[in-house]
């Protein structure tokens, strides 16, 4: 039986374990990368572990999310990671050289590596050949501190692709087409692996988009193989030395299979709410846009850019759009700049921004109120722009350009106009935005601290008796944008964990953090995919510290579930799905004998106020439960020492 490429990498990198689907493994870390959204945590996390240096050969810290700096917050957190990066022997990327997941393809993606980051679309790097996997941050800090990360095998699902894209169609349809067959959630416990010739059409950016919006089908990772492709796109970035080709045994036996002929793909839009909302540009209609915006992680590449660029010349945006755009890196702007592209944008009435998440998260330009924003994202949860009633569709950059031109939603294909063809020049390197470590002894370095830089909450080993009220009973795909919101009034507060937990929740129910608060000890009844979305783990930690001890759901998004473990707080699934519906706010819930309950994964919840007992389970692999009774991986980690 052939092996996948996904098991190949995995196999090679394997330290403890089987590569049996459902079991737990542990593999070696090669690289690792933080954003400074979540990175302050990650390295307060670092910095309690006591090491001195990290074990992985390559660690990043990037300044990307957190750059609009109207306070001292932001500017002081950028600091702190500064300053344990120089102490620890981690790359420092400072604010302005762009997008972690465009920097990192650029300059240090490598076929065949692992890759760990503290972003839920760190997948991006499957794009040039690795097994790239979004964790929550404490995860990241234990592989930078130990050169190791535990997972639970997944099994594969292959899309096979044939056929080429068609003029005005890219690869933001694919995935758009990948989100519409399989749904958010129909990735959970798989890593989607992409093969057939229709493969060799594909670009590495065009991969990188695909792959880095595979984290909405809550997959674990998405893998390209290496190729002629890849070796093309190495040489163009200045570093073919790091080309190896990779690819799946001819006769790889995959779990699932989802074919896609490229020919047949038409420009496609994800609706408001979800990013699996999808129907053709065409059937959706003209409606009327307020708002583009190009750029994120997912369309920010050169060629993306100069796509845009190309539509947008000698054309006026219409009068009643406002168009923005945020290129990936600096190297990226640059190019822009000297080849007249980012004129001609000008031009046309296009404001240039940052190169940094920007409006993705909802860090400026929200859309007025109402608005429809037509965005090359990869989210468009409701209220994560910035504006709670606007209505948010996920676009291609061809379809954005067009669209602010024509004042609507426009099918580019049906509009007459020749495509523009754009290929990838060479670069030359810039790294006068990277701070590398200088090789000195710098175990001295002093760790700055500013006054905004809170520590992160420690939980406490289980009791026998949990007892919790019930404080929030909300429906299915809650978010981790709805859980810990995103947005430029609270990002520049991620290293103050008391001060968001007053915000957590806020969207769904306002009075929440007020319940927990006089509850002490709370728990969440949730639906299924609780926790999808970003790899943020303030969305279990803002909980932890409001008293929640246990979640009880349909199902679990991948990341979260493991930031609530390594929280400590207990996350369980319900046997029979509709005892979700007998739950209400206030009442108490009791776990008698929880240690032996939750050792045995028969856990038994009683609701006090009507009598009634509901059999549940966690579903805790090994190192899994020693986190959830020491109360959290921190505690679980210090009691090994």
């Amino acid at each position: 039986m052939g092996k996948t490429l996904a098991y190949k990498i995995l196999e090679d990198h394997l330290v403890k374990g089987e590569m049996v689907p459902g079991t737990e493994i542990t593999i070696k870390m090669d690289q690792t990368l933080t954003q400074d959204s979540t990175g302050t945590m990650v390295y307060l996390q670092l910095e309690a572990m006591g090491i001195e240096h990290v074990k992985t050969e390559l660690s990043v810290a990037y300044i990307d999310h957190n750059t609009l700096q109207t306070g001292f917050m932001n500017a002081d957190d950028h600091a702190f990671i500064k300053s344990v990066a120089k102490r620890h022997g981690i790359l420092y990327s400072k604010p302005g050289n762009g997008i972690c997941h465009q920097l990192h393809l650029e300059n240090y993606g490598k076929p065949g590596k692992t890759l760990l980051g503290s972003d839920s679309h760190t997948p991006t790097g499957g794009g040039i050949g690795m097994i790239a996997i979004g964790a929550g941050g404490l995860d990241v800090a234990v592989a930078m501190a130990k050169g190791i990360y535990s997972l639970t095998v997944p099994k594969v699902i292959n899309v096979k692709l044939s056929g080429s894209l068609q003029p005005w169609t890219s690869a933001k349809d694919v995935i758009l087409k990948v989100l519409q067959e399989l749904s958010v959630k129909g990735g959970v416990g798989y890593i989607v692996e992409y093969t057939g010739e229709g493969v060799k059409s594909l670009s590495v950016t065009d991969r990188a988009t695909i792959t880095n919006m595979g984290a909405e089908l809550g997959a674990t990772t998405s893998v390209f193989p290496s190729d002629e492709r890849t070796k093309e796109y190495l040489t163009q970035e200045g570093r073919p030395q790091d080309f190896v080709p990779l690819t799946a045994d001819e006769d790889a036996v995959y779990d699932k299979e989802l074919d896609i002929d490229l020919s047949t793909l038409v420009p496609l839009a994800a609706k408001p709410h979800m990013p699996d909302n999808v129907d053709t540009v065409e059937n959706i209609g003209r409606i009327k846009v307020d708002q583009v915006a190009i750029g994120s992680c997912t369309n920010s590449s050169y060629v993306d850019l100069m796509k845009v660029a190309a539509i947008l010349k000698g054309k006026k945006v219409h009068p009643d759009v406002s168009l923005v755009i945020s290129p990936g890196s600096s190297r990226i702007t640059e190019k822009l700049a000297t080849n007249g592209a980012m004129a001609d944008m000008i031009a046309a009435g296009a404001r240039i921004i940052e190169n940094a998440c920007g409006p993705c998260i909802g860090m400026g330009q929200s859309p007025k109120s109402g608005a429809v924003s037509l965005r090359t994202f990869n989210r468009n949860f409701k209220g994560r722009s910035g504006t709670l009633d606007a209505d948010i569709y996920l676009v291609s950059p061809e379809t954005a350009a067009i669209s602010a031109i024509e004042g609507v939603l426009t099918d580019g294909s049906k509009t007459g106009l020749e495509m523009p063809e754009v290929t990838m020049p060479d670069f030359e390197i810039n790294d006068n935005f990277m701070i590398y470590p200088d090789g000195t002894n710098t175990q001295n370095t002093e760790v700055e601290m500013g006054p905004n830089i809170k520590p992160f909450p420690l939980n406490t080993p289980l009791t026998d008796t949990v007892r919790a009220k019930v404080c929030l009973h909300p429906g299915d795909n809650i978010t981790t944008d709805d859980i810990m919101p995103s947005d430029s009034r609270l990002l520049p507060y991620r290293s103050n964990i008391p001060h968001l937990a007053d915000y957590c929740f806020e969207k769904i129910d306002g009075e929440f953090a007020a319940r927990c608060k006089e509850a002490r000890e709370c728990a969440i009844v949730g639906g299924e995919n609780y926790g999808q979305g970003s790899s943020r783990e303030h969305a279990a930690l803002a909980p932890l510290y409001l008293g929640v001890k246990f979640v009880i759901a349909k199902s679990f998004a991948r990341i979260h579930r493991s930031n609530l473990i390594n929280s400590g707080i207990i996350p369980l699934v319900f046997k029979n799905p509709v005892d979700y519906d007998d739950f209400e706010i206030g009442q108490e819930l009791v776990i008698e004998n929880a240690i032996e309950q939750v050792t045995s994964d028969k856990i038994k919840v009683k609701n006090t106020a009507t009598g009634k007992e509901y059999d549940t389970a966690a579903n805790l692999l090994g190192l899994e439960l020693e986190m959830i009774l020491a109360g959290g991986k921190i505690n679980y980690l210090n009691a090994q020492d």
